[in-house]
Order: C-alpha cells, then sequence, then structure tokens
C-alpha cells in the first residue's frame, strides 16, 4: 500500500508540475520564421507576418505588446487568419495589438470566435476528435462586424469567400480566401479573370480552419501557398510525439509549421513540394479558449514567412 501510495503522489506531482508549465508556456511566444519557394523566376523576396488565433481578452496586455513589437521585423505585409476576439469588450484589444501594422498592406479571414464567444466543455472531449460543428446563432455575442469594419477601413482586404489582390513593390499576391469550414461557412468564390501582365504574381489560400475540402479547392485553384490557423497546433502536445489532435480532418504531423500538401509531411519547414503540391503553412496561434488557458509542447506563435523565387529553394 505504502508503494501505491508513492506512485500516487508521484504522478500527482508530475501532473501538478505540467500543469503550472502548462501555464507558464502559454504565454512563452515565439517568432517562427520560414522560406518558402513559391514566387516566380526573378521576383524579388517579400515577407509576410502570418497571425492566427490571438483569441484576445482585455486584461492581456502583455500579449498585444508582443504582437505589436513584431511590428520591428518590418514585414512588407499582414495575414490574419482569424479568432481574434475572446470576449465582448476585447476589440480594443484586438485593435491595439494590429494598429503598428494598420498602414501596411493586409488581408484576413475570420473565425468562428470573432462572431461567437467560446464555451465551457469538458477538454477531454476535444481528444475524441472534432468539436461538435455549429452553426453561428443568429445573434452573434461578439464584436466581429465591427472588428471586420475597422479592419477594411484600414485597407486590409476581407478575404471570407472573396478574392482580392495585395501589390508589394513588384510582387503581386493574388489572394482567395473562404469562411470558416469548422462552422460549414465556407463557400469558395467564382473563379477569377487570368491576371493582366506586369508584375510577377503568386496565389495564396487564405482560410481559418484547414479542412482538406478547403485545401483541394485551393489546389485546384492554383494556388502556390496555404494559410491557416485554427489547431492551436494541438495546444497539448507529447514531447517525440506532437499534436494529439487538429480538431479538424487534417493530419496531425501538420498540425503546426510548413509542410508540403497533400504530399508526405516532413519536419516543418523541411523538404520540398513536388508535382501538384502546395505549400500549406498552418500557425499554432497565440492564444488558447479562455476555458483551457494552458499550453504543453506548443508554444504560442507568430510566423514571418520569406516568399523566394522556386529556383531560389535550394
Amino acid at each position: 500500500m505504502r508503494g501505491l501510495a508513492r506512485a500516487a503522489l508521484a504522478v500527482g506531482a508530475a501532473g501538478a508540475g505540467a500543469l503550472a508549465w502548462s501555464l507558464v508556456e502559454a504565454e512563452a511566444y515565439t517568432l517562427r520564421r520560414y522560406t518558402v519557394p513559391v514566387l516566380p523566376p526573378g521576383a524579388r523576396a517579400r515577407t509576410i507576418l502570418h497571425l492566427s488565433d490571438l483569441h484576445l481578452l482585455p486584461r492581456q496586455q502583455r500579449r498585444v505588446d508582443w504582437v505589436a513589437s513584431l511590428a520591428a521585423e518590418r514585414p512588407d505585409a499582414v495575414i490574419t487568419t482569424g479568432d481574434n476576439l475572446a470576449s465582448p469588450r476585447a476589440l480594443p484589444t484586438v485593435l491595439s495589438a494590429l494598429l503598428p501594422f494598420l498602414h501596411l498592406p493586409g488581408a484576413f479571414v475570420t473565425g468562428s470566435n470573432d462572431f461567437v464567444a467560446p464555451e465551457w466543455k469538458n477538454p477531454l472531449r476535444y481528444l475524441s476528435g472534432p468539436s461538435q460543428k455549429h452553426r453561428a446563432p443568429s445573434e452573434p455575442n461578439l464584436p466581429g462586424d465591427e472588428l471586420v469594419g475597422a479592419l477594411t477601413a484600414a485597407g486590409w482586404q476581407h478575404l471570407d469567400n472573396a478574392r482580392g489582390r495585395l501589390d508589394l513593390g513588384g510582387v503581386h499576391l493574388d489572394l482567395v480566401g473562404t469562411g470558416d469550414a469548422h462552422i460549414d461557412a465556407d463557400h469558395y468564390p467564382a473563379p477569377a479573370d487570368p491576371p493582366a501582365g506586369g508584375a510577377p504574381s503568386v496565389r495564396i489560400g487564405v482560410t481559418h480552419a484547414p479542412y482538406a475540402r478547403v485545401l483541394r479547392a485551393m489546389a485546384d485553384d492554383g494556388a502556390r501557398l496555404v494559410l491557416a490557423g485554427h489547431t492551436h497546433g494541438g495546444q497539448v502536445c507529447v514531447p517525440g510525439l506532437g499534436a494529439l489532435v487538429t480538431n479538424c480532418d487534417l493530419d496531425r504531423r501538420r498540425a503546426s509549421g510548413l509542410h508540403p500538401w497533400p504530399g508526405r509531411p516532413g519536419r516543418p519547414g523541411a523538404g520540398a513540394a513536388g508535382p501538384g503540391d502546395l505549400w500549406l503553412h498552418v500557425s499554432a496561434g497565440l492564444g488558447t479558449s479562455p476555458f483551457t488557458p494552458v499550453r504543453l509542447a506548443c508554444r504560442p506563435e507568430a510566423t514571418l514567412l520569406t516568399l523566394v523565387p522556386e529556383t531560389a529553394a535550394g
């Protein structure tokens, strides 16, 4: 009995230690960097700051300050992939985080948690597979419309089920986006007219939840790179094993990082996209649900993507 008691105490101590560390890690903000060979030959390199899943509450000034500090990286453009809000009072908080970037070319899609506040759920159910899909209620309880209005007023492209274009000084980003596929809000936009001549261009897909149906549509549409969030990188990962879930139908090995799709995933950022593949970047995001404010072996992140000509990949 004493042996069992000691074992129970050891397990309890390990669990308490893991919980304490996961609370610390949830604020260990990290900037990832990847080089993505997608531009036409001869084009100049351009940088995109990818932000996702801020899930901000008004009290989270440290996260706001960290995001704002990324302006020192001087990206050429900013793209956000949704779930910015976690409280009806968080709109000024989100805009404060994004303010240093609003003069830059930018684009965004929204996630369900830009309109509907997260609710408490048994966290163990999260491990059983994607959370139950639900359509947003007719009366959202978060100021998502106001957020969309503020970002579009600043000149950012709203890409929910829409197309857009960013001109980055000699390189055109031909953008296509969808609404949040996790709540069946994705309706792929109509084909675009072929781009006129002039500056080199590359098609980039933007979506919140990287469901296979969206990725297939973007691949068929000629996208060379897709940016997504939603997965939180698994949020609670096992060292050496990685994410346990992605909360969508994306495989666990691509829960975060840069990988070829549908080609075989590898170490994030390594390998090459083969014929018919696109590059998929899934951000592990910066926040969590306010009801589960933990991360384990999965630090909150933003990503600086440097787009270079495909011939510069090697």
